[in-house]
């Protein structure tokens, strides 16, 4: 995988103050999605302005920190890093200035691992809509070394039609920074959530989407799961209801030939303490595997 490492970083070059701030990434991502609502604000965002977060965050990924800044500065994005309290890692965080103003654009946030090369993503596309997958991709990405967590801007519902359901349009800022990982041949997880009466025999569903490059990771999430008693359908040995195959960014890491998993849960996993814990381990299995040499660092 090329240009996904944050050289020259150093944890006490924060120019804010004596040092990044520590943060409970949990409780910063409830707070940034906790005004979403299918009601909510959101403006379609120009191919310029989805160009343009994109590359900030490549550049970001290729260790070009201050460039980074000025290109997501072209479009009102800001990039701070933070500390984790749970963890005590490192996490560059790349938001949209215009989120604390009265009529968010809605354009989404990602977090960064800037202590190991990025080597797999985490992506929320329905994030409250989907009820707590945003916290899930937290413990996800606190998981493993070198992971990117991309979470959608709004409810899904926001906006007209569906200009808000980022796993189904390629037009938005979620989309092209998926699109961009995809590019630096980067693995990515997709969580998704399901009503228990569209599955009632499942507590997950877990696809490998429009392609068959992530089975060998889809065959090792299910069967970690399995291991901590989640009843779950493998979509690549039967007829499973919600798998993905017309996601968008499925679609583009099957063209591209890059591992992708799209995973539904039951509500239990996803607001259960407990069983998030469990199934966030889970998780781990595959994520650990992607991170690979980012173990050592």
């Amino acid at each position: 995988m090329r240009g996904t490492h944050t050289k020259g970083e150093n944890p006490s070059a924060d120019r804010h103050g004596d040092g990044p701030p520590s943060v409970d990434l949990a409780r910063s991502v409830a707070a940034y999605t906790a005004r979403f609502a299918p009601d909510g604000s959101f403006r379609p965002p120009s191919r310029t302005d989805r160009e343009t977060i994109a590359d900030g965050v490549g550049l970001l990924l290729d260790g070009h920190r201050e460039q980074a800044e000025q290109r997501l500065a072209e479009v009102d994005f800001a990039l701070r890093t933070v500390v984790d309290s749970s963890t005590g890692r490192r996490f560059a965080e790349v938001y949209d200035r215009v989120d604390q103003g009265p009529a968010p654009r809605g354009w989404g946030r990602v977090l960064v691992d800037l202590e190991h090369p990025v080597r797999w993503s985490v992506q929320v596309p329905h994030p409250v809509a989907d009820q707590d997958t945003e916290l899930l991709g937290v413990r996800v990405l606190r998981g493993a070394p070198g992971g990117l967590l991309v979470i959608a801007g709004a409810h899904r519902k926001s906006g007209e039609g569906n200009a808000a359901d980022v796993a189904h349009r390629r037009d938005t800022v979620f989309h092209a920074i998926c699109a961009e990982l995809v590019r630096r041949h980067v693995p990515g997880v997709q969580l998704h959530g399901f009503a228990e009466k569209s599955a009632p025999r499942y507590d997950v569903i877990a696809s490998t989407g429009a392609g068959e490059d992530g089975l060998t990771a889809g065959r090792r999430l299910a069967d970690a799961l399995g291991d901590r008693d989640f009843a779950v359908c493998r979509a690549w040995t039967r007829s499973c209801p919600l798998a993905g195959r017309d996601n968008v960014q499925g679609r583009a890491a099957a063209d591209a030939g890059v591992p992708f998993l799209h995973v539904e849960f039951a509500p239990g996993p996803r607001t259960n303490d407990g069983q998030a814990a469990r199934a966030a381990e889970a998780l781990s299995f595959v994520t650990r595997a992607w991170a690979g040499s980012a173990l050592a660092g």
